[in-house]
């Protein structure tokens, strides 16, 4: 069994007891996380289980990038007349986007020139979520050369995060759920007429 099949058995057992050892190295890390800013460059993967699956290499044109997005819903303003309470609807609102593809698209924006692979949660408390994301820098003749991820550099794979092309973002769009119940959902949800969800 190699190695990144050990890392992945060692953060599946964290929360029993042979997990001891590697919780406190990530109560450590949270510390750290939690000062940080929202989006910052990492020099090497947190979980290299996680980034290998989405084809990152330590080799040049990668780069890991770690984002914070806020927990939970979103809330709207209290309206001040016009309407009765039960239809003021301020609670459980929540976005068709799941949390993970926003910290993809941001990703996507701050690095403008490079290309999204995937991303995965490495931490999560009350407040925040915390994502890595892989990127590829699209231009660079390392990666054009790169067998594995040389088909980033096509034109039709431009902006891929903002299109909902990433693994996560085709699993919002319904994509992973072929047959009965997803009719609606391909070729898109606009094609017919948002009647998806």
């Amino acid at each position: 069994m190699g190695y990144l099949k050990y890392v992945k058995e060692a953060y599946k057992n964290l929360g029993k007891p042979g997990g001891a050892a590697l919780k406190e190295v990530i109560d450590e890390r949270k510390t750290e996380l939690r000062s940080g800013s929202s989006i910052s460059r990492v020099e090497k993967p947190t979980r290299i289980d996680q980034a290998r699956k989405y084809g990152y290499k330590a080799k040049q044109g990668f780069a890991v990038v770690r984002v914070r997005i806020r927990s939970g819903g979103r809330i709207i303003p209290r309206p001040s007349r016009g309407t009765k309470p039960a239809h003021f609807g301020i609670l459980k609102i929540t976005q068709g986007k799941s949390i993970q593809r926003m910290a993809e698209e941001r990703a996507g924006k701050k690095y403008s020139n490079m290309g999204v692979l995937g991303s995965y949660e490495i931490f999560e408390d009350g407040k925040c979520h915390w994502f890595e994301v892989v990127l590829v820098d699209v231009n660079h003749p390392v990666i054009k050369k790169d067998r594995d991820v040389s088909w980033i550099t096509a034109k039709q794979h431009r902006n891929r995060a903002l299109r909902g092309l990433t693994p996560a973002g085709r699993k919002g769009r319904g994509l992973y759920n072929p047959g009965r119940g997803s009719e609606r959902s391909r070729p898109s949800i606009r094609a017919n007429r948002k009647r998806a969800k």
